[in-house]
């Protein structure tokens, strides 16, 4: 074969060689490229799903979770109410609570003032502890006079029990009730002595460092209430006139409904006309404090029958050598909680009339917790009517030992 038939036949197979070349790069460039896209896409495409999956998850969950509180709740609605009941209470607990530790520091403080002053520790500053002491429900003092001995009868024959009976209201129901009298002018003189008699036989007399006189209303009410709070721990402390018919246990059943409340004030609240003018029944000497003639008293309890919780009897004994006295022992009692965060209730059952008022509402089954005339004050010649009131208005003595507070 000659040189020129060789080279051309070389010439070709390098053509053909080089076409082979190219081939064989796009080719490998086509198949590196579907390498890399199938590398990146699939795990990525996975970690999509994957991710999408979890999120799935999570909201099938919250959605269930979600499903099955909104089942529970419309399966048993009052579950919910009973919680927020629940809750509620215990907050109004723990307001109390503090409420009393708040109260127990104030008198823990005026003690400690009158050691540093040298003053003698008051009996009404005397911390006493709650756990070492018997708890009652209330307190009920009976305001009295030296001349009122057949208005004391009558109570004790009607709606007051006597003896082993009020012994046991004491024990079985917390109930602690007793006639509230100070000392004549003359101490130890012939009323003194004619009531010391009559506790002697009755043993129902609550004595008070006070001497007794119309005048000083305002001064016995702060005594009282600073003397009941040093010798009882109860939850509330009542004061009623002697010529006023109460039914306890319905007395009772109507303040326990507020035992979880710290600081109250119950009674029929009223706003009379401050009397300015002299020689008045219920006159105000200080009637130029509560502005221009003619203006009200803002809002206080009736004096016949009120009661205050524990909290605001300590108030008042803690406090009681700065509590100003007006004339009328009902306003001067509004005024010192007017400033305080005090729930203010008023409950006519407080301040029902006599027969036939008190009757009517006990027979539509709305029994009246006290009853009096409202021209007379409390009832109108009690000694004698007060008998009829209690067989006409009365309760009931089944009622009284079969009550729970």
């Amino acid at each position: 074969m000659s040189l020129k038939s060789r080279g051309s036949e070389g010439s070709s197979r390098s053509v053909v060689s080089r076409k082979w070349t190219l081939l064989l790069c796009l080719g490998s460039f086509c198949a590196g490229l579907l390498f890399t896209n199938r590398m990146w896409t699939v795990p990525e495409a996975k970690e999509i799903t994957r991710t999408h999956g979890t999120e799935d998850e999570k909201l099938k969950l919250i959605s269930d979770g979600c499903g099955l509180k909104d089942k529970s709740v419309k399966q048993e609605p009052k579950d919910i109410i009973g919680e927020v009941s629940k809750t509620h209470y215990a907050i109004q607990t723990l307001d109390k609570t503090i409420s009393n530790l708040e109260m127990e520091l104030a008198a823990a403080r005026a003690a400690q003032e009158s050691i540093l002053n040298g003053s003698p520790i008051s009996g009404n500053l005397k911390v006493h502890s709650s756990s070492g002491k018997r708890r009652y429900l209330m307190v009920v003092g009976i305001n009295t006079a030296f001349s009122s001995r057949k208005r004391r009868d009558s109570v004790r024959a009607t709606w007051m029990p006597q003896g082993d009976k009020r012994k046991k209201l004491e024990e079985e129901k917390g109930i602690i009730i007793r006639f509230v009298i100070g000392h004549s002018a003359t101490s130890g003189g012939i009323l003194d002595k004619a009531i010391e008699a009559e506790d002697r036989r009755h043993g129902d007399f609550m004595r008070l460092e006070h001497v007794e006189g119309y005048l000083e209303l305002s001064a016995k009410t702060k005594k009282y209430f600073a003397t009941a709070v040093s010798m009882w721990d109860a939850d509330f402390y009542i004061k009623v006139d002697d010529d006023v018919h109460v039914n306890i246990a319905t007395l009772g059943t109507t303040l326990a409904r507020h035992r979880s409340k710290p600081r109250v004030y119950i009674g029929c609240m009223k706003s009379g006309p401050v009397l300015a003018q002299k020689g008045v029944r219920y006159h105000e000497p200080e009637y130029w404090k509560f502005g221009e003639a003619g203006n009200k008293y803002f809002r206080h309890a009736t004096g016949q029958l009120y009661a205050i919780s524990k909290d605001l009897a300590t108030y008042i004994s803690i406090n009681q050598h700065v509590l100003h006295r007006y004339a009328n022992e009902d306003v001067s009692l509004g005024a010192w909680f007017i400033g305080l965060d005090v729930e203010h209730i008023d409950d006519r059952r407080l301040c029902c009339g006599t027969p036939p008022d008190c009757e009517w509402k006990a027979q539509a089954g709305n029994i009246c917790v006290a009853s009096f005339d409202w021209s007379c004050s409390g009832i109108c010649k009690s000694a004698e009517r007060i008998k009829e009131v209690h067989q006409r208005c009365g309760e009931g003595e089944n009622a009284l030992w079969s009550a729970v507070f």
